[in-house]
């Protein structure tokens, strides 16, 4: 499978497949293909199907496969941002946040990933329960937003506003602080709790999530009677 991304603020990743050469995806994300390319939709498997839904994902994965010749699809951001390829192998499983996974090759599994820490499946808003893709395979996730990124040591931390932890490498940990101060917490509009990412291992932060732009929406539209 060779790729290209193309387009901002609302990009496409156009895939060039081989005859037989598939890919998934959970969204209904797709926007253009060549005629050859056949449509298969199947939930794989119960506990896999209950594993996405809670993971912010729909149960039923579309199947797109080339048939007799080479082919071509193309995949679409559902929020202005970005498109991120990663490489998932083995060794190297990554956990994004909720409804990140636009597409990947059939080699790539999705599951959902919970926080081992109470406090922070309690407090930990968007964060709580994330996606983990593991398996072989180039993978395609949505960045809300503009992307910056971290090599943390071991050790190291970031402390991230909910909803702003776009992906990270399965070596990474995440905890949940408390914002110090009463005041702090009932005046400083940053809420009650933060995200904590420790490492070892590589972060992504998104500026602006979909639940922050939604929220700067609601702000200022008039008050219904």
């Amino acid at each position: 499978m060779q790729y290209k991304i193309l387009g901002e603020p609302m990009p496409v990743v156009l895939c060039e497949l081989a005859a037989e050469e598939s890919m998934v995806t959970e969204k209904g994300s797709m926007v253009w293909m060549t005629p050859n390319l056949e449509m298969v939709t199947s939930a794989g498997g119960v506990g896999k199907a209950f594993g996405r839904m809670f993971s912010g994902e729909s149960i039923f994965q579309n199947i797109y496969t080339a048939k007799g010749a080479p082919g071509s699809i193309a995949f679409g951001a559902s929020f202005p941002g970005s498109i991120r390829a990663i490489q998932v192998t083995p060794d190297k499983p990554i956990v994004a946040q909720k409804s990140a996974f636009l597409a990947a090759e059939q080699g790539v599994e999705l599951s959902v990933f919970f926080h081992k820490k109470l406090g922070a499946g309690f407090f930990g808003g968007e964060g709580f329960i994330m996606q983990k893709l593991s398996g072989q395979g180039t993978a395609f996730l949505e960045i809300d937003g503009s992307a910056v990124e971290y090599d943390l040591k071991e050790g190291e931390r970031l402390i991230v506003d909910t909803g702003n932890l776009a992906m990270m490498d399965a070596t990474c940990s995440i905890d949940i602080q408390s914002v110090k101060g009463v005041k702090n917490k009932l005046l400083g509009g940053e809420g009650f709790f933060n995200t904590v990412v420790s490492g070892p291992g590589h972060v992504v932060l998104q500026t602006m999530p979909l639940s922050g732009l939604a929220g700067a929406i609601a702000s200022v539209l008039p008050a219904r009677n």
